[in-house]
């Protein structure tokens, strides 16, 4: 996944770096391919594709009547469905089709399991005063989530973060990741400096400030 110029990289982490500059809070930009395998939509995919393969055979067969088959072993019918299932599982992995097989709300629950997971994973639930705050994006199942730790959580209203979710979500799908990246980030600048504001003197840098790219 290259997506990001080493300028592209320096800018979000730039903007990072300004946004906690004003806070107490720490901002962690975080993007992955997916947020898991979806191996259910090989299966399905496969089983599409023979049930399909053998519906045709059959139709054929009625219609032909028994000048169909004159000739040929009824073998090559499971045969065909056997070739066409294996197929159909391994076309099963390509993200168009799993887009497809796989319904909105089981993407939803994946990439919110997939943001908790990188939020322990990489330490947010550890800053001094609970002000972490994860903003990731996962190209396969387009969708942001936005995981803030509870002081966060506890001072904002519900329905925060919908507008940062859906613009970054629509910058990535425009082309223009690393601004839409950099806009997050400052959005989240100013809502955590409006509620945990820097102190003077007292203000560390608790967790890395570049964008954290998974394969």
């Amino acid at each position: 996944m290259k997506m990001f110029s080493d300028d592209d990289l320096r800018k979000i982490r730039e903007a990072v770096q300004a946004a906690e500059r004003r806070t107490r809070g720490e901002i962690v930009p975080m993007i992955v391919p997916s947020s898991a395998r979806y191996s259910e939509a090989r299966y399905l995919a496969g089983l599409a594709l023979s049930i399909l393969t053998l519906t045709v055979l059959l139709t054929f067969e009625h219609g032909w009547g028994q000048y169909a088959w004159q000739g040929h072993h009824p073998a090559w019918i499971v045969l065909g469905v056997v070739l066409t299932y294996a197929l159909g599982y391994w076309t099963g992995s390509l993200p168009a089709l799993i887009q497809f097989f796989t319904s909105k709300e089981r993407m939803a629950f994946k990439v919110r399991r997939r943001a908790e997971l990188a939020f322990y994973e990489h330490g947010l639930h550890k800053t001094r005063e609970g002000t972490g705050i994860l903003i990731m994006a996962s190209l396969l199942e387009r969708r942001v989530q936005v995981l803030a730790d509870k002081a966060i959580n506890d001072s904002v209203p519900l329905g925060t973060w919908d507008t940062l979710v859906n613009d970054l979500v629509q910058g990535i799908k425009d082309g223009r990741p690393t601004e839409a990246f950099c806009k997050a980030i400052a959005k989240c600048g100013d809502l955590l400096a409006e509620h945990f504001p820097a102190r003077p003197r007292d203000n560390p840098d608790e967790l890395a400030d570049d964008l954290i790219q998974e394969k």
